[in-house]
């Protein structure tokens, strides 16, 4: 890698790409937090099942899988071990499980829910509102014309797009131009700005024609391929940017430890996961009973938190005097965008005002906060 301090190419990388200190001032050219698909602190590189009871998940930092039916496709970082496009270590992939029918009002793609903060230039739903280009290397083991869509928070206003894969198992760069919208409400707050979806399988009522602004909620472009049609198919993205202007510029690479405070605006994973206990933090005994676990967010959150747990009441432990086991996983007490204390319950034998720590029994366990949108 070179750099030029006083030139016009600020950064040349390895795969030929450069970028500039006009086309990336500050870091802020993409909207896309994890195009390049490096940070999956929920899974670790491991293969995620859509569940039975929801109808979004999220994978890989900052991507949902949304589905209108269970175990159509499984989703993980790396899926399949293929070599990525040069420039990139990672990608998101989809691999198909059945092949499945899509009804008119059935819906399967991977999305994310730009905030409003990060739009607010954009001006969409006034006159002024700019152009953007959305790009991205893709691949999949089927060819044809695949879909997509951007979207506004309250569904109201879509923008299905088209792109092409003419060879299958080959990585492909795509560039799509897509005009501001000047109607509709477009959140600039900390709410969703912009949908991005691709569409993986996207039936009838939820596809629309691609190239024009429309007052429905399309997630697809009508007539695209649908990935969870074919049983084992595949489809892998990484490189995503989406920007201003008409033309797509070379991908914006950031740091890792950048990109993950990105991340942690909307997902914090607490996890040790190096030995057979995990330390989440030292707390307070407030009571017999009770141990109170104060965390200090590294990044503010989006909105404050709520808090998911793993495994049982026996994955959960403190430690003041003695290790005591936990009668109940762990729940949050408070919080704000900065900060929030969860509550470590046993069955007694705790002495108030002392020093505690709270930990995992063992490494699966772990405590998720999410502001996702």
């Amino acid at each position: 890698m070179s750099v030029t301090l006083n030139g016009s190419n600020g950064i040349t990388f390895n795969d030929g790409s450069s970028q500039t200190a006009a086309a990336s001032p500050l870091g802020l050219k993409n909207r896309i937090i994890n195009g390049a698909m490096v940070i999956d602190q929920r899974n670790a590189g491991a293969s995620v099942s859509t569940p039975s009871l929801t109808y979004s998940v999220y994978t890989l930092d900052r991507w949902a899988y949304e589905f209108s039916q269970a175990a159509k496709a499984t989703i993980q970082q790396n899926a399949g071990s293929v070599t990525p496009p040069t420039g990139f270590s990672n990608y998101l992939g989809i691999t198909s499980t059945s092949a499945y029918s899509v009804t008119s009002g059935d819906y399967f793609g991977v999305a994310q829910r730009v905030e409003g903060f990060n739009i607010a230039d954009l001006a969409w739903g006034t006159a002024n509102a700019q152009t953007i280009t959305l790009s991205f290397q893709v691949r999949s083991s089927l060819t044809g014309t695949f879909g997509g869509s951007l979207r506004n928070s309250g569904n109201g206003r879509s923008y299905p797009f088209t792109y092409t894969i003419s060879s299958a198992n080959t990585w492909t760069t795509i560039s799509i131009t897509i005009p501001g919208d000047t109607s509709g409400t477009w959140l600039t707050n900390n709410g969703t700005g912009i949908t991005l979806n691709f569409g993986l399988g996207v039936g009838s009522t939820a596809s629309g024609t691609a190239g024009s602004w429309s007052s429905s909620n399309f997630n697809s472009a009508t007539g695209a391929v649908s990935v969870v049609g074919t049983n084992g198919a595949t489809w892998y993205i990484t490189g995503v940017q989406l920007e201003i202007g008409t033309s797509a510029t070379p991908f914006e690479r950031r740091l890792y430890n950048q990109e993950l405070a990105n991340c942690q605006r909307y997902a914090l994973m607490i996890k040790n996961g190096t030995t057979s206990i995990d330390r989440f933090g030292l707390g307070s005994t407030v009571s017999s009973t009770t141990v109170q676990l104060l965390i200090q967010h590294p990044v503010a959150f989006r909105a404050a938190p709520t808090l998911t747990t793993t495994g049982t009441a026996a994955d959960y432990q403190v430690y003041a005097t003695a290790v005591t086991a936990c009668n109940a996983a762990p729940t949050l007490g408070e919080g704000s965008q900065f900060n929030s204390r969860y509550n470590f319950v046993t069955a007694g034998g705790l002495t108030g005002g002392q020093v505690a720590q709270c930990s995992g029994a063992n490494t699966n366990a772990y405590l998720l906060l999410s502001a996702e949108l």
